[in-house]
């Protein structure tokens, strides 16, 4: 969604210089409780993205309330995306969030269409839809809402601890549609995590979420990803993450190497060159050029030493690119083939799990108030 092609045309005199006229935006907003952040509320036309079928990517279908990410995470692949609303892929990216405050409504309309094959939904594919802007907008328990109602499945990838918040209610969507859980903890170290991932909730935090997720039902995936090249591959580093990730109940494990795309590969090395020059020649020889990924004989390595631990620590586990590019991936939801799926029929429990989702976002909920259910 870039900014031009929205429907409302408002000027703000709050917004950032040369937004005052941007189509779709309904104003800016500082808030105390979010002091450096500007949330731009904007009415959004759309809210299912369709992944191209040549994406690498193992999904076809994904939302996005939000774009721009206070988890600020030096390394977030995402940071490119900002540029084409003419903001910046570095600070901007970090305070300027974009909030898509009609999300939930838009959705709904675009699940009753007839051409919908309720195909499985990814959440958290871009910025995470748990990020501290959520705690404000509470736009996630409308999105769950209307993907249960329809009887669509879905899946939630974040590192926000928010997501305990809405347990009850994924536990009720479980009841009537597949939903998996996945949390991303990239780094075990608090130091390391608060220079390189600042605005995240720390490795503590992002497992105890782990816990009651796995406790009210669910079989949750970690991503332990990105692995930082020198800083997070080690040996007593990675063997240290299993065993916390273990013992949160965690069931799978999916790990990878630090890619570094357009954007965030400009943001990420001059964090390096501020906060470890010593490392600099060698991101220089592992990334050079426009290069992404890490080299193969680095994954290879990286495999090598992380598969054995795995195993030591009875973890089903697998690396990002282990199978074809395109294939499933535990704990995403996976492509399928919608036509060969037998219709799914929302039921009257499903209609009323759908509206407790949508009253969420006005009453305060616990993890005690719905029963552990497997799916």
């Amino acid at each position: 969604m870039r900014w031009q092609g929205q429907e409302l045309g408002v000027a703000d005199a709050a917004a950032l210089p040369g937004m005052e006229q941007l189509n779709g935006l309904v104003r800016s907003v500082t808030t105390p409780e979010f002091a450096g952040v500007t949330f731009h509320e904007v009415l959004c036309k759309s809210a299912l993205n369709h992944v191209p079928s040549a994406s690498a990517m193992p999904f076809d279908w994904t939302v996005n309330p939000y774009r721009g990410c206070s988890h600020a995470c030096v390394y977030c692949y995402a940071r490119g995306t900002h540029e084409y609303l003419e903001l910046d892929a570095g600070r901007d990216f970090d305070t300027q969030v974009v909030v898509k405050v009609n999300v939930a409504d838009v959705l709904e309309k675009e699940l009753r269409r007839g051409t919908w094959q309720r195909e499985p939904v990814m959440l958290g594919t871009n910025t995470d839809p748990y990020q501290r802007a959520e705690g404000r907008y509470k736009l996630m328990p409308g999105i769950m809402s209307a993907l249960t109602e329809s009887g669509t499945p879905f899946s939630i990838l974040t590192k926000g601890t928010l997501l305990r918040r809405d347990l009850p209610l994924l536990t009720d969507a479980a009841e009537q549609v597949p939903v998996t859980i996945a949390m991303s903890i990239a780094v075990f170290d608090d130091e390391l995590q608060h220079l390189v991932e600042p605005g995240t909730p720390n490795a503590t935090a992002r497992l105890e979420t782990v816990r009651a997720a796995t406790e009210a039902g669910f079989r949750v995936t970690v991503f332990l990803m990105p692995i930082i090249p020198h800083l997070t591959d080690s040996i007593a580093a990675i063997d240290y993450a299993l065993t916390r990730i273990k013992e949160a109940g965690a069931v799978r494990v999916v790990y990878g190497a630090l890619h570094l795309r357009p954007g965030a590969k400009q943001w990420f090395l001059q964090w390096i060159a501020e906060r470890h020059p010593e490392l600099v020649s060698s991101y220089r020889g592992l990334y050079p050029g426009a290069t992404a990924y890490a080299p193969k004989a680095y994954r290879t390595w990286l495999a090598r030493r992380v598969q054995p631990l795995l195993r030591v620590h009875g973890l089903n586990g697998r690396a990002e690119d282990e199978t074809p590019r395109g294939t499933p991936v535990a704990g995403l939801a996976d492509r399928v083939d919608a036509r060969s799926q037998p219709p799914i029929v929302t039921t009257s429990r499903g209609r009323a799990a759908a509206t407790s989702l949508r009253m969420a976002a006005a009453r305060p909920t616990t993890a005690g108030e719905a029963s552990a259910r497997l799916f």
